[in-house]
């Protein structure tokens, strides 16, 4: 006699959970159209079209020489060169599988059920999936014009929250918070809250932006210790494909995050690569003064077609097209990769990302051809 077949029992918060969609790859696309991968253009995931630095190939190769080993845990040599170029001591240093890692580990710290977190609309998809994955509550908060109201983000605080997550700049919509707004926001939280709030202020933009508007969130850290700022190395570093992310935070927070952080979460190449990356400062430039080109070639096109498009302070910019659905299916023909929205909120946006500028062409070319039709 066999018993019945017992059918499988997730958690309801787990078996809720959307999973996360990203950029569709290039191979996926020619399969799917029958286009020649070699003329396709991807300018939907926000990756550095540059490609990788010289100096990180370079690491790579002398890198590869020790795979057989499992790589440094602690990530000593990384965390060394970044401490130095921060100013902080190493145990200040979390090391992440990109700055992703670094978002979900801080939900895997703080947040459990009968707990919330704070989080803007159409701010990052992951801040919304890593409070699920935990049990925890939502608390998101209306967005002013696409990007973060903090006084309306801090009249949300309730007694169970644990965790508030500002993208700064945002992705998807490009938006920015100056750095004075973000510094009063952290001097009220921690007053009403003091560290049983914790702030994770997500700057995977960071390297973009004008350098008037840079400030220095290490400093607030210093001064703040429910704080914890992160940053990746796959947008303008250009390493995407190598996963690696770091936050800052005081060690009481650090001690947190490599409780629950999984060994070996950064291999041996992605640490290689980061060091030298970290040091390539021609690289960064040259990222940077392409990025601000592209973003005024792609605004430029935005207008002479009359779309409406969000302001961006990163390497993308969201622009509002109307039948995003179909204009999207319509650019996928034509291969061209953007990414739709609708997802975050905003159902008749795409964005797209700055690309070199021949790629940018391609996309303007193509979008002006869809919408003609």
């Amino acid at each position: 006699m066999t018993s019945a077949i017992k059918p499988l029992v997730a958690p309801a918060h787990v078996s809720a959970i959307a999973p996360y969609q990203a950029g569709k790859p290039i191979e996926e696309l020619a399969r799917e159209f029958g286009l020649d991968p070699a003329g396709i253009v991807k300018l939907a995931s926000n990756e550095n079209p540059l490609g990788m630095p010289e100096s990180s190939r370079k690491a790579l190769a002398a890198a590869a020489e020790t795979l057989a080993r499992y790589p440094d845990p602690n990530g000593f040599d990384l965390k060394s060169a970044l401490a130095t170029r921060y100013g902080v001591p190493m145990n200040w240093i979390t090391l992440g599988n990109g700055s992703n890692d670094i978002l979900e580990i801080a939900a895997l710290a703080l947040l459990e059920p009968g707990t919330s977190a704070v989080y803007a609309q159409h701010s990052f998809a992951v801040y919304r999936l890593a409070t699920q994955a935990r049990g925890a509550r939502h608390i998101q908060v209306p967005a002013r014009d696409y990007g973060h109201d903090l006084d309306a983000m801090f009249a949300a605080i309730q007694d169970d929250t644990r965790l508030v997550f500002i993208a700064n700049p945002n992705n998807p919509t490009g938006t920015f918070v100056p750095g004075a707004q973000v510094e009063a926001f952290l001097q009220r939280v921690h007053a009403a809250h003091g560290d049983r709030v914790t702030v994770v202020l997500d700057e995977a933009y960071n390297e973009y932006l004008d350098p008037e508007l840079r400030f220095d969130s290490v400093a607030l850290v210093r001064q703040y210790p429910n704080l914890i700022v992160s940053r990746t190395f796959s947008k303008a570093y250009g390493l995407a494909g190598l996963r690696v992310g770091f936050a800052v935070a005081q060690p009481a927070l650090t001690d947190l995050l490599n409780r629950v952080r999984q060994p070996f979460n950064v291999n041996t190449l992605a640490q290689a690569a980061a060091i030298a990356a970290l040091g390539d400062a021609d690289y960064l430039a040259r990222a940077y003064e392409m990025n601000k080109a592209g973003k005024q070639q792609l605004c430029k096109a935005f207008e002479g077609l009359s779309l409406r498009y969000v302001p961006s302070y990163g390497n993308f910019v969201l622009v509002h097209v109307g039948d995003a659905p179909r204009v999207n299916v319509e650019l996928l023909k034509r291969g061209v990769i953007v990414r739709p929205v609708a997802g975050d909120g905003l159902p008749e946006w795409l964005r797209v990302t700055i690309g070199l500028p021949d790629e940018n062409q391609r996309f303007i070319a193509a979008l002006t051809e869809v919408l003609a039709a």
